[in-house]
């Protein structure tokens, strides 16, 4: 087992491993037996994070500051030695000399193992590199490290690894404490829109009473006390609505969505999603909040409405309307109005090799089409909104055409951010299209639970305004704003199954 010229052993098999394991601990029991555990520590007042002393070197050189962190690296000097901090912000250099902390504080601190958590007591200075650094005049160990950390470039590289243990990943590689950093600011700037808005936000249940006859699948559990079956909800919409109807017309939710379905770079069996809904509007209006909201984050964390994506320049700056229609048109050459039967919109799907049900009606065969032809080319910012009522079960449909819904999805660089609907609000029409659904879906899976929710149907019969909904992904927007390639990427622990499996 060799050292590097960081004093970091270099773990290369796993009897190397098992000898650091063992000289730690020893290091820690030799520290118990002489009264320094360091695990009894249980606070060191800190005044400065490292990035405040070096964005206030002018007015810090040679003022005293309290800084803690853990040791990245450090260079052993005989009677003096360079080391690397490390906190929540960044990192600084400290100059640490036996002289100045003392005999005994010296020899402990040569013995400490990158990884430790160290407190440092110093005045800021510059180097003669002109490195700005603290000069260590006091030091204490408030945590020890009982595992190595990864090699720079070896372990921590590892994807599955890096999420298995995330922990590790944001200590050795900071650009993902970046990534979460905007995270929450993305959160909080959607927030702080809305909330400017007139927007309140509520929460709503998680565990539901129904499973509903949505496509998306359910995660079952058992409430023991009532003796009955639950389910993780797939959706927040119904309960949101639910508060229009009670006559709080701005309302919105951030919250998690657990859906027990395939996973892969933009799917995940748990998000978030941000759903909200406004009274008196309709998806016209939604568009227009999209599009003001997106621009404002792509200015606030990103500094451009133009951003990079994955090697491609997105323009948030500029969104392109389509109806589906429009755009199956304009990329397929195949127009929904030349069809005048179910069965000559199927034999247009045969004709550009589409595969349709046989039973497929000309709004499904629309949205085959669209899925064929036009979601790859919609790069840039795109609404694509009227969309048949088979699978709208919840928009309004459009008074002049009602073949089709009053309904919206966005996409950028080809995939879908965003839902959002006039809602329905048609009591006899909704259960009419749940009923449609649950049967549907019975059909399908004949093992089902799925049910009617009829409470949401008596909730309409009481009277919702006109009402205008979206749902959008959390984690979706902050891949695009961080340009991260997999939802892995911006989630902090995502799902992932046991080793031992």
């Amino acid at each position: 087992m060799a050292e590097n010229n960081q004093n970091q052993a270099v773990v290369q098999t796993e009897e190397d491993l098992n000898e650091i394991l063992r000289v730690r601990r020893e290091k820690l029991a030799d520290m118990k037996a002489n009264g320094k555990d360091p695990f009894e520590i249980t606070k060191f007042d800190f005044d400065s994070y490292t990035t405040q002393v070096k964005e206030n070197f002018e007015t810090l050189e040679g003022k005293k500051v309290r800084i803690a962190g853990r040791m990245m690296s450090r260079r052993i000097m005989g009677k003096a030695s360079f080391c690397n901090i490390q906190d929540s912000k960044g990192n600084i250099q400290v100059y640490v000399r036996r002289d100045d902390v003392g005999e005994e504080e010296y020899a402990a601190f040569k013995k400490y193992d990158i990884g430790d958590i160290i407190g440092f007591e110093g005045f800021v200075f510059k180097t003669k590199t002109e490195e700005i650094s603290v000069h260590a005049e006091g030091l204490q160990l408030l945590s020890k490290s009982l595992l190595p950390l990864p090699e720079k470039f070896h372990g921590l590289k590892d994807t599955d690894t890096r999420y298995r243990q995330r922990y590790v990943d944001l200590i050795v590689n900071p650009e993902v404490r970046d990534v979460f950093t905007k995270r929450s600011q993305i959160i909080k700037e959607v927030r702080n829109y809305l909330d400017n808005k007139g927007f309140l936000e509520v929460d709503t249940p998680i565990l539901v009473p129904i499973e509903i006859g949505a496509a998306a699948r359910h995660f079952k559990t058992h409430h023991n006390t009532l003796d009955m079956d639950m389910y993780l909800r797939i959706e927040t919409e119904l309960y949101l609505k639910r508060l229009i109807v009670g006559g709080m017309h701005r309302v919105y939710e951030v919250g998690r969505i657990f859906r027990n379905e395939g996973m892969d770079t933009k799917h995940n069996p748990e998000f978030t999603t941000v759903e909200l809904y406004q009274a008196f509007t309709d998806y016209q209006g939604m568009m227009d909040l999209v599009e003001e909201l997106y621009k404002g984050l792509a200015e606030k964390i990103c500094g451009s409405k133009v951003i990079t994506y994955q090697g491609k320049e997105i323009d948030m700056g500029h969104w392109e309307r389509l109806t589906m229609v429009e755009a199956v048109k304009k990329y397929s050459g195949c127009d929904y109005y030349d069809w005048d039967s179910d069965e000559a919109a199927r034999e247009c799907a045969k004709k550009m090799h589409v595969e349709v049900p046989t039973n497929a009606t000309k709004g499904t065969v629309l949205v085959e089409l669209f899925d064929a032809f036009v979601e790859e080319k919609l790069i840039q910012p795109t609404f694509i909104y009227d969309y048949p009522v088979e699978n709208s079960p919840l928009a309004k449909r459009k008074p002049e055409d009602p073949a089709f819904t009053e309904r919206f999805e966005y996409f950028i660089n080809a995939t879908e951010f965003g839902n959002a609907f006039s809602e329905l609000n048609d009591p006899i029409d909704q259960k009419e299209r749940f009923e449609k659904q649950v049967e549907a879906k019975l059909a399908e899976e004949p093992d089902s639970k799925a049910e009617v929710d009829y409470d949401y149907v008596t909730a309409l019969e009481y009277g919702m305004p006109p009402t205008g909904g979206l749902g959008f992904g959390i984690d979706r927007l902050v891949m695009l704003l961080t340009d991260s390639a997999s939802i892995r990427d911006v989630l902090l622990f995502p799902t992932m199954k046991p080793l031992s499996e």
